[in-house]
């Protein structure tokens, strides 16, 4: 199980587009997930759970430069502090 906490935008988008295709919500984002790690829809869950992911991502992981610079009183943690506490 997992906890997802979507920007209100997604979450509308996905209430929306949920509604508009007749499927679940959880449905949506279950294939959304199989489409992003590589896996199609014959790939059996039972056989993942059982068997753990072995597939590689489709893309190599990439670091890459900051694109801002942040100042010096600011972390990065501070701008994903949503309730201003810590």
């Amino acid at each position: 199980a997992v906890n997802l906490r979507l920007s209100e935008e997604a979450a509308g988008a996905l209430r929306e587009a949920a509604q508009v295709l007749g499927r679940s919500q959880q449905q949506l984002l279950r294939e959304a997930v199989d489409r992003f790690l590589g896996l199609n829809s014959e790939t059996s869950r039972v056989e993942l759970a059982l068997g753990g992911w072995r597939r590689r991502p489709t893309t190599e992981f990439q670091d890459v430069l900051p694109s801002i610079d942040l100042p010096k009183c600011v972390s990065t943690a501070d701008l994903l502090d949503r309730e201003g506490q810590r």
